[in-house]
């Protein structure tokens, strides 16, 4: 199972909607509202890094109002 955590970046006033869009994502596990220069962090889970992009990441950067995703797997965990 590969683990990540996908930063994304939306447009101005749309970040709410876009949250609950990107948790409704099969294989998002949360999404959550932060500051800084993302507004979304979404952390998702798939059998492979290929189902992570073309299913998770994909389906991600398709949802409207979405201008900047940085994918970011994790190799670790303590």
């Amino acid at each position: 199972m590969l683990g990540a955590y996908i930063l994304i970046q939306a447009e101005i006033g749309a970040a709410a909607s876009i949250a609950v869009q990107v948790a409704a994502v099969p294989g998002v596990v949360a999404a959550v509202g932060v500051t800084g220069p993302y507004d979304i962090i979404a952390r998702a889970e798939a059998e492979n890094a290929e189902d992570m992009g073309n299913q998770v990441v994909a389906r991600i950067q398709r949802i409207e109002g979405i201008t900047h995703t940085l994918t970011c797997p994790i190799v670790r965990h303590w």
